[in-house]
């Protein structure tokens, strides 16, 4: 398999009749074939030939995850052309940098984002024409209605395939599919070139950690510019010919999101691709729709999970030894109350993959304990992007699974010399799967790839079972006055995820003799605990006792604490500053993947954390704090 063409053309010639894309249109889900999806897909191909489109020309890609979503891309690979997709979340000066960088002539944009890009069409110099899938009143010269494109490429067809196919079957394995941009965290965004060899091997790669199954289904809740879900949903369940559904689109974002849970009924998928962030927003119903029928069966199902969680010990030693015993309890539990959320999810859905970042050890096991393991993966943008998984057979918490075949690893010191296993180093990688460079780049792309090795810049290390743990970035690490390094993603997660009233927390430490954390508050849960304690919040009273209960969850990871000993104590918060505001996409300190901006929340909270690292924020009650907590209940 080199081409995504040939990919393409293999499962439709094997799968003609399996449903490809299953689509909400009307009020109910209605499925598309193989055969169908390349029907439009040849059709809008020879439309854009017509039209000027040339081999190596590019095309931005706006649009919500939808059917017409995956046949652009196509029709623009068919074409010879290459897709630059882009995130709907982006603003419009970060729109109009990925279109300007990449060169793009052509946008295919839907109705929803078609604003935006009217807004910033005059920005764009090399621009040459706009798409609109959803049609558009009164098209200008430049203007192009998808439907129209399709139907004069229907009519072209009929009277010179050949020419059509011609095109198509002298795409090249090194061709250039993509160019994907970075979350631009530290600098510029980089536009990452994947050639349609990098798709092609990364989807046979993917397949050698477990067989996907021909009548898999999936609903596809990641965005699909997404690198994560544009391979390991879009492609690997077209290489065996599954169906992918797309949720329901609503007319805000928040409305989109507000599908999901129906959609999962609808649609009942065997699997889901996941990211940390949905994973919280699951067990989090989960817990509230459990608590919500009393008291009684919360404490039931906790003590449920406390058996499970014995039972299934670190995932691949499940039932091991003594924990045989526990089965029969595990199987009542399973029956009257595990599978009763699983019916939520659908009822048939059997695991789910995490990847997109590291994820909470706590979190894996609460989902395995329910029967919906989420195998947690590794993998970057710039090697298309799977490099590993855990998969419900081979599954150990913590760990970011195994290889996958045909890539080579190492794990590599700060000089480039190559670390036994259990040593802590950087994770290179070479395999077919990795980019060709960066685009317009070659400076980062020589920084990057060294000898044909990736260079990942994160921090890992392989167990001798094979097992592959990620740390976190170097980027993002804490750095000690003595020069030793620690990444704080771990605690930073535990801390979300274990306290109720904790809602985001950061660490930092750069060669300061102390490590210090900002914490956002969950307010709702906290008013809660004061209302409990008789505390009226907004008074002097209740601002210092709900300092302090922060103050306290902090201390639960230090020696004596509830969690004591799960982290080093040298990399925990021996001071803690209180924001004023959430981290989000709107103020610019999360990226379009939800994961945090580092260097551009120290410098948001530059008052804080100058503040942070003086003798007075040593006290919890201290004028800053104060004024956060204030600000929360204002």
């Amino acid at each position: 398999m080199k081409t995504i063409i040939e990919l393409f053309e293999t499962t439709v010639a094997n799968y003609p009749d399996n449903i490809y894309l299953w689509e909400k249109k009307n009020g109910k889900y209605q499925g598309t074939t193989y055969k169908e999806t390349r029907e439009q897909v040849i059709k809008l191909a020879a439309g854009l030939v017509e039209m000027g489109f040339k081999k190596g020309d590019r095309a931005g890609l706006v649009a919500d995850g939808r059917n017409d979503w995956i046949i652009s891309e196509l029709g623009m690979l068919y074409a010879g052309g290459i897709n630059v997709p882009l995130s709907i979340r982006l603003e419009n000066n970060e729109l109009a940098f990925r279109l300007n960088h990449s060169g793009s002539s052509y946008i295919f944009v839907s109705k929803q984002h078609a604003p935006r890009i009217e807004a910033i069409r005059n920005e764009l110099p090399e621009l040459k024409k706009v798409i609109y899938i959803d049609g558009k009143e009164n098209l200008g010269e430049n203007d192009f209605d998808y439907q129209k494109i399709l139907k004069n490429g229907e009519k072209n067809l009929k009277t010179n395939a050949e020419k059509y196919e011609a095109i198509w079957e002298n795409i090249q394995p090194n061709d250039l599919a993509n160019i994907s941009y970075t979350s631009g965290t530290t600098a510029d965004p980089k536009g990452i070139m994947l050639s349609h060899l990098n798709y092609a091997v990364n989807v046979v790669q993917s397949n050698t950690l477990m067989e996907f199954q021909t009548h898999w289904k999936t609903l596809a809740i990641l965005p699909w510019d997404h690198a994560f879900a544009h391979t390991a949903c879009l492609y690997v369940f077209m290489y065996k010919g599954a169906s992918v559904a797309s949720v329901e689109i609503g007319k805000t974002p928040l409305e989109t999101l507000k599908n999901i849970p129906k959609n999962i009924k609808e649609i009942q998928p065997s699997l889901m691709m996941s990211v940390p962030a949905y994973s919280k927003a699951f067990r989090k119903n989960i817990e509230n729709g459990i608590r919500k029928k009393g008291e009684t069966l919360y404490k039931i199902f906790q003590f449920a999970l406390k058996v499970a969680y014995k039972y299934n010990g670190s995932g691949f030693d499940k039932g091991k030894g003594l924990k045989i015993f526990l089965k029969p309890l595990l199987w009542i539990f399973d029956k009257i109350l595990f599978k009763k959320i699983r019916d939520g999810f659908g009822g048939k859905i059997e695991f789910f993959i995490g990847g997109g970042a590291l994820l909470d050890v706590e979190l894996q096991r609460f989902f395995f304990a329910i029967g919906m393991p989420v195998c947690q993966g590794y993998g970057l943008t710039e090697a298309s992007p799977v490099i590993s998984s855990n998969t419900p057979i081979d599954i150990k918490f913590g760990s970011s699974g195994k290889l996958v075949k045909y890539l080579d690893l190492k794990i590599l010191d700060n000089d480039g010399k190559e670390l036994p296993q259990g040593q802590k180093g950087e994770i290179v990688v070479k395999g077919d799967n990795v980019m060709l460079g960066y685009w317009n780049n070659p400076t980062a792309t020589a920084e990057t790839i060294k000898d044909g090795w990736l260079h990942t810049g994160d921090m890992g290390f392989t167990d001798k079972d094979g097992f592959l743990y990620v740390l976190g970035r170097f980027k993002s690490l804490l750095i000690g006055n003595d020069g030793e390094k620690y990444s704080p993603e771990g605690i930073e997660e535990a801390m979300v995820d274990q306290s109720p009233f904790i809602q985001q927390a950061m660490l930092y430490n750069n060669q300061n003799p102390y490590t210090v954390g900002m914490l956002v508050p969950d307010i709702d849960a906290i008013n809660r605990e004061l209302k409990k304690r008789g505390i009226e919040k907004g008074t002097i009273e209740g601002d210092k006792e709900s300092l302090n209960i922060l103050l306290k969850e902090v201390g639960e990871y230090k020696k004596g604490g509830k969690f004591g000993g799960m982290f080093p104590e040298r990399w925990l918060p021996a001071s803690t500053v209180i924001l004023p505001e959430s981290f989000t996409q709107g103020n610019g300190l999360l990226n379009t993947t939800m994961k945090m901006v580092r260097g551009k929340i120290n410098e948001y909270f530059s008052k804080e954390l100058k503040f942070i690292y003086t003798p007075q924020a040593k006290n919890i009650e201290n004028e800053i704090n104060f004024e956060a907590i204030k600000k929360w209940n204002a």
